[in-house]
């Protein structure tokens, strides 16, 4: 327990006052920090497939098929029967660049290397040996091929990873582009090349069994037919040849006019239709009876279809492609045709803003580039769902058909606000899209696009946008800030126009931002003409305006505080009040544009994101920066959950929501400012797999962990207490009393038990051992007084002080003894106990040391009121003490008098708070 005693001020006391370090253990404690303090990577979500082609496995064991996509860094294995994730695999240094699979392992090559996957998960055997990038793998049994880009092909042993066979072929010649192991067709594999022949290998002899000569296209995808010795062969120029390999004599050839092959499957339940895909997203069923086009599946992807594959025995086709979707199609139609019968979707184009739905802190809602407006669980996919393109008008796409969607699809939403307070009664997301004047409604319950379109009727000109938009915390009212400078109101029941701010228009420029506070009093708009202005909701009238020092960027409101963010043209951030209607906070650091701005749920951190790759955390009431941590791709979009446990961030040429959790919820962060010359290191984002390692990663020696241990003393000026509980000072001068309230009224009674083992006399006959009887009466009951003669240690180091005017040993064997030992210390001390007049004047002068050094002030007050009340008969007659006492009683007056005029300034302080009418 310390008190303060510095002049006109008064800290209350406490065991510890503070826990703040010195600059130079602050500096050399920031210099230490290796990554971000309150945000760990966690998991992606919305990532489910790329431009590497799947891989189909049958699980005799499960008796079910399983598909396997990658995404990056990691690959994912879903259920095809319900398409539900069942694993997500360890990641790898690179993104996974081509994947294949047998019935217990999965291969996928990274670079030069490659490695085997158990359980879908771990990696259980690497393959190093290539110069060159691999990007094809071939299982061979035991066995498994890799082929590189400078056309050198492998074949490793799985198990002991050495190298079987090495082929090498010339590049100029023939550079392998395909491969296959025809079915039967024992030891030997199928190569296809970009110059357009093929060669059949005997991998076990090494020998070039046959040269097809092909057809002067070069080889997109070769597939086993479900006849022997046919082989499907997909070319550069959109051709299907169905090939006899054995009697090198062609059956039938096929064409698609949409580009190359880029994969083919064949039914094998009884449909003699294959499948083949094309690089615009079209797949084309052709019928290999009558050798005719059946069916075409337009725009099953957006992008190229990475690869196709028809279930074993079942009409199920998987395909996934580069536009982030896993489709299953199932052929029961009568027309041949496939329908949709599961999918896992995300966004196929990069994202323009992302927000937390709700206050449950589960779902997240996204906008991208390819004009889907989707949500995301975190919790799990299932509960993914998308609300879809903006259609300008469903009843065209009813009556016209899905063949002409493209051309009344909305541009891509680029802003967008949310509230669930009415979204059973009618839609609560209102959205503005990339260069419309327009804005559409959502609602989330349905899943779609809602009913109306804002817009102000009196205009008709096409430069004007909407450039911001805000709804009520209500969920009644929607605010459209235009480029114009125009900002309108609107009923989201009816989608009525509802008034405008201003008498003309609300700014001389492009509005920047529209936000209204929680009780629909108070609306603030920003304009690129460097205006902020404070209006009336009900009125629309002006109340107040606010020049900045530059033009705002982005604006956000933290509804439940009042605190209003701007981020400014010139990388600076500004945080107003919108109750006094001042600047609170002004931050700069950001090096590059500023791109989005969150809250913590409570208000006290402000989080940014810019160009500059960098995410920074300031902390609003200390006005300081906390935290910084640089990313190799710039988030363009930044929010935190309602209930603060997660941070998102979408970021540039990435599909996927980035979530990291915040570490001040489960583990002990000490925030420390940060220096303005801070250098942040670059963190990894994380991937599809949850990270169990956060919490390791944090035990390590950092600077957030290292406790502040505070000193005996703050300052020599400081009144200092000690750190003894009470009972072992307080009630020294009333031990007498309690002795004599605690003392027994009759002896302790010794209980008649027997021992647990009872001793018995060695010999043949087992007998008890009878106790001893103590007979002499001539025993003395006279205590030797000679042993309590003896000096104790604490007379002993009083009469070391006495030498050498050093007293800390005598204190501090008085501090390790309880009232009775101290009573007793003390009382020995006089000549008639054995004691002497020279130690009773150490122990004052010790006493004076400690009033001196104004430490241990409760204990040396206790100490000598003991001392007098002991030994207060026999001190007037000693000159030496008497001289002792008349110091120590001026020093202890002039200490005493100035505590107890501070604590008097207090309690008058205190006084006043307590009855003054503020």
């Amino acid at each position: 327990m310390r008190h303060a005693e510095a002049p006109g001020e008064l800290f209350p006391p406490g065991r510890e006052l503070s826990r703040i370090p010195a600059e130079a253990e602050m500096e050399s404690a920031v210099e230490g920090r290796t990554a971000s303090v309150l945000f760990a990577g966690f998991r992606a979500l919305g990532l489910f497939s790329n431009d590497v082609p799947h891989v189909v496995r049958y699980s005799a064991l499960k008796r079910r098929f399983y598909v396997t996509t990658c995404v990056g860094k990691s690959f994912h294995t879903y259920d095809v029967q319900k398409l539900s994730l069942v694993a997500v695999s360890n990641s790898v240094p690179q993104d996974i660049c081509c994947m294949a699979a047998d019935g217990r392992l999965v291969f996928a090559a990274y670079g030069k290397v490659f490695s085997a996957f158990a359980r879908s998960k771990e990696i259980v055997h690497t393959f190093k040996g290539h110069k060159a990038e691999i990007h094809l793998l071939q299982p061979f049994g035991d066995h498994v091929i890799s082929v590189d880009t400078d056309s050198i092909l492998i074949i490793w042993h799985v198990y002991s990873e050495e190298e079987y066979l090495q082929l090498t072929f010339d590049k100029s010649v023939f550079q392998i582009s395909t491969i296959l192991h025809p079915s039967t067709y024992l030891n030997k594999i199928l190569l296809g090349s970009e110059q357009g022949s093929l060669q059949l290998w005997n991998v076990k002899s090494n020998k070039l069994l046959y040269t097809f000569p092909g057809w002067k296209v070069g080889v997109t995808a070769l597939q086993q037919a479900p006849a022997v010795d046919v082989v499907a062969i997909g070319l550069m120029s959109g051709q299907v040849v169905i090939h006899n390999i054995k009697f090198d004599e062609t059956l039938m050839k096929f064409r698609q006019d949409w580009g190359p092959i880029t994969s083919i499957s064949f039914r094998t339940d009884g449909h003699p239709v294959m499948a083949a895909g094309s690089p615009c997203g079209h797949i084309g069923l052709w019928d290999l009876e009558d050798k005719k086009l059946i069916n075409q599946m337009r725009n099953a992807h957006s992008t190229a279809i990475a690869g196709l594959t028809f279930l074993h025995r079942e009409p199920l086709l998987v395909t996934n492609g580069a536009d982030n979707a896993l489709r299953i199609w199932i052929f029961d139609g009568p027309t041949g045709e496939g329908r949709l019968l599961r999918f896992r979707m995300g966004h196929s184009a990069s994202l323009t803003k992302i927000r937390y739905y709700g206050q449950n802190g589960q779902q997240i809602l996204s906008a991208s580039q390819d004009g889907t407006l989707q949500s995301f669980s975190t919790v799990h996919e299932k509960f993914n769902k998308s609300l879809g393109h903006g259609l300008i008008n469903k009843k065209i796409v009813k009556r016209k058909g899905l063949q002409n969607t493209m051309s009344v699809r909305l541009p891509p939403i680029t802003k967008f606000a949310a509230e669930e307070a009415r979204q059973s009664d009618w839609d609560g997301i209102i959205a503005c899209h990339q260069g419309k004047l327009s804005c559409s409604t959502w609602n989330y319950q349905r899943s779609t696009i809602g009913a109306y379109f804002l817009k102000p009727k009196e205009l008709k000109t096409d430069d004007i946008i909407a450039t911001a938009v805000d709804i009520t915390s209500c969920g009644n009212f929607a605010v459209i800030g235009l480029s114009s400078g125009t900002v309108d109101v609107y009923n989201m029941q009816s989608g009525i126009h509802r008034g405008s701010f201003g008498d003309d228009k609300a700014h001389a420029g492009s509005v920047r931002g529209v936000a209204v506070d929680g009780l629909n009093q108070l609306t603030v708009t920003a304009g690129s003409e460097r205006l902020l202005k404070f209006w009336n909701f009900k009125s629309k009238v002006l109340i107040h305006s606010l020049s900045l020092d530059s033009s705002p960027n982005m604006m956000l409101l933290h509804r439940d505080s009042g605190i209003l963010g701007l981020a400014l043209d010139d990388f600076s951030i500004t945080v107003l009040d919108i109750e006094t209607r001042k600047i609170v906070r002004e931050f700069s650091g950001h090096q590059g544009q500023i791109n989005d701005m969150t809250f913590s749920p409570d208000g006290r951190w402000l989080i940014s994101a810019a160009m500059d790759c960098s995410i920074r955390t300031w902390d609003l009431p200390s006005g300081c920066l906390i935290d910084c941590f640089l990313l190799d791709s710039a988030p363009l979009n930044i929010t935190m959950s309602p209930t603060g446990d997660f941070l998102a961030t979408s970021h540039v040429d990435h599909l996927g929501i980035y979530l990291w959790s915040n570490i001040s919820l489960y583990s002990v962060v000490s925030l420390r400012p940060l220096p303005p010359d801070y250098v942040p290191s670059v963190v990894m984002l994380p991937g599809t797999c949850q990270t169990q390692e956060v919490l390791e990663e944090q035990i390590e020696p950092s600077d957030e962990m290292i406790e502040y241990e505070s000193p005996e003393q703050l300052s020599e000026q400081l009144v200092t207490l000690s750190l003894l509980p009470e009972s072992r000072w307080k009630n020294l001068l009333n031990l007498d009393v309690i002795k004599k309230k605690n003392k027994p009224k009759e002896p302790p009674k010794v209980p008649q038990s027997a021992p647990f083992f009872i001793p018995t006399v060695p010999g043949l006959v087992p007998r008890f051992a009878v106790p001893e009887q103590n007979g002499d009466p001539q025993q003395s009951k006279v205590v030797n007084l000679g042993i309590l003669a003896q000096k104790s240690n604490f007379y002993l180091k009083l009469e070391e002080g006495l030498l050498n005017n050093q007293y800390e040993a005598a204190l501090n064997l008085l501090k390790e003894l309880g009232p009775s030992g101290i009573e007793t210390e003390l009382r020995n001390l006089s000549p008639d106990d054995g004691g002497s007049v020279k130690v009773m004047q150490g122990f004052l002068k010790m006493i004076g040391m400690m009033l001196n050094r104004k430490r241990d002030f409760e204990l040396a007050q206790a100490y000598l009121a003991l001392f007098l009340k002991l030994h207060l008969k026999m001190l007037p007659s000693e000159p030496v003490l008497l001289e002792e006492l008349v110091k120590l009683s001026s020093q202890v007056e002039e200490d005493w008098t100035h505590l107890q005029s501070l604590f008097n300034q207090s309690m008058c302080v205190l006084n006043y708070i307590k009855s003054a009418l503020l």
